[in-house]
C-alpha cells in the first residue's frame, strides 16, 4: 500500500528522512481493527518524529500520522483515538501510554490498524477531512480549555500563537463555548483570521492585553512564556501543551507565579471520552475545524514543508 513514512532520522533537516512509497499492508491481530483511511491530518508530532523525538532508529521505517477518519472493516464511518495503551484495551495491560506512531505504524497510508477500542463513530455532520483534524490538535485544545483550565462561559482566555493547530482550535472552541477569547500572533493576517473565528481581539505577540485573563492556552513556549504569566489574573491558570519556540524561557516569572498564586498545568492530548464529547460538540453546534490545505497523500511532502515553515492557518489534511 502507498504511504508516507520516516525512513531516516535527521534532527536538523527532518524532511530529509521523509519517504513516499509502498509499505506492507497491516496484518490482523486479536482485538484490533483495520481502517481504510479516507483522510488524515498533519501535526507537529510528525515533524518531531522525523527528528527522532519519541521515535528511535530501531523502529524505522515508520509510517507517520496520528489522526485519521475512514471506514472500518464492518463498513462503519469512524474516527481514530490515537493514544494507545492508556486503557489496556487491545494491548498488554502493562503497556505505557503512547501516541500511535511512537510504537505502531500510523495513518498516512491507505490502511491503518488500531485497537478496536480506539475507534469512535464519525458524526454524519462532519466530513472525513473535518473529522480527521480532531483527534490530536483539537482534542488537545478541548482538554486544555475545559478540563485543565476549567473555564466557564463568560471567562476570559488568552490563546498564544494564532494559526497553529491547537491555538486555532482553542479560539474556535472557546468562542463557541461562550468564552471571551484574546489571541496573539506576529502575523497581521493571522490576527485578522483569529478575530473572524471569534476572538474578541487579536494583538501582536507580547503586546499588553486590554485586561488580564482567567486562563492562558500556551503552545509556543519560551518566546511567549513571560507574556503568558504577566497576562493572568491573580489565581489564574496557565495550561501548556507544547513549546514550539523552545523549552527554556529567558525569564521564568517565578515571583509572579507564587505571589499571585497562579497555577501552571501541563496538558497532553486527551482521553477517549473527551474525544467523544468533542465530536458531539462539533456536530451539535456546527463547529468545524479550520483547514488550511487539503492535499492527496502522494503530495504529503508539500504538506510537511508547509507545516515546517509555519505558514499555515489551521490544519493540513491528506486525503486517500
Amino acid at each position: 500500500m502507498f504511504a508516507a513514512y520516516a525512513a531516516r532520522i535527521d534532527r536538523d533537516q527532518p524532511l530529509n528522512g521523509l519517504e513516499l512509497g509502498e509499505r506492507p499492508a497491516p496484518g490482523t491481530r486479536p482485538g484490533w481493527t483495520t481502517v481504510n483511511v479516507k483522510a488524515a491530518s498533519l501535526n507537529h508530532h510528525d515533524l518531531w518524529s522525523l527528528r527522532g523525538v519519541g521515535l528511535g532508529e530501531e523502529a524505522l521505517p515508520m509510517i507517520l500520522g496520528c489522526d485519521a477518519a475512514g471506514i472500518d472493516q464492518d463498513g462503519n464511518e469512524v474516527v481514530l483515538h490515537s493514544v494507545i495503551g492508556q486503557s489496556g484495551h487491545g494491548v498488554g495491560p502493562d503497556e505505557p501510554r503512547s501516541i500511535l506512531t511512537e510504537r505502531y505504524q500510523g495513518t498516512f497510508a491507505e490502511q491503518v490498524t488500531v485497537p478496536a477500542w480506539n475507534v469512535l463513530p464519525k458524526p454524519k455532520e462532519l466530513s472525513f477531512a473535518e473529522a480527521a483534524c480532531l483527534p490530536t490538535a483539537w482534542l488537545t485544545a478541548y482538554r486544555m480549555l475545559f478540563t485543565n483550565a476549567g473555564v466557564r462561559p463568560g471567562d476570559s482566555v488568552l490563546v498564544q500563537g494564532a494559526g497553529g493547530g491547537v491555538a486555532t482550535a482553542a479560539i474556535v472552541l472557546g468562542a463557541a463555548a461562550g468564552l471571551r477569547v484574546f489571541a496573539t500572533s506576529r502575523s497581521e493576517d493571522k490576527r485578522k483570521r483569529a478575530v473572524e473565528l471569534g476572538a474578541e481581539a487579536a494583538l501582536p505577540t507580547g503586546e499588553r492585553l486590554p485586561q488580564r485573563v482567567d486562563a492562558v492556552i500556551e503552545t509556543v513556549g519560551a518566546a511567549t512564556w513571560s507574556h503568558s504569566v504577566k497576562s493572568l489574573k491573580p489565581g489564574g491558570t496557565l495550561v501548556i501543551s507544547g513549546a514550539t519556540s523552545g523549552f527554556n524561557p529567558e525569564r521564568t516569572e517565578l515571583n509572579r507565579i507564587f505571589f499571585l498564586e497562579l497555577k501552571v498545568v501541563g496538558s497532553t492530548m486527551g482521553n477517549k471520552d473527551e474525544l467523544a464529547s468533542l465530536l458531539n460538540f462539533c456536530a451539535a453546534k456546527g463547529v468545524r475545524p479550520v483547514i488550511d490545505t487539503t492535499l492527496p497523500l502522494d503530495r504529503a511532502r508539500e504538506g510537511f514543508a508547509k507545516l515546517a515553515e509555519g505558514e499555515m492557518f489551521g490544519k493540513v489534511v491528506l486525503t486517500v
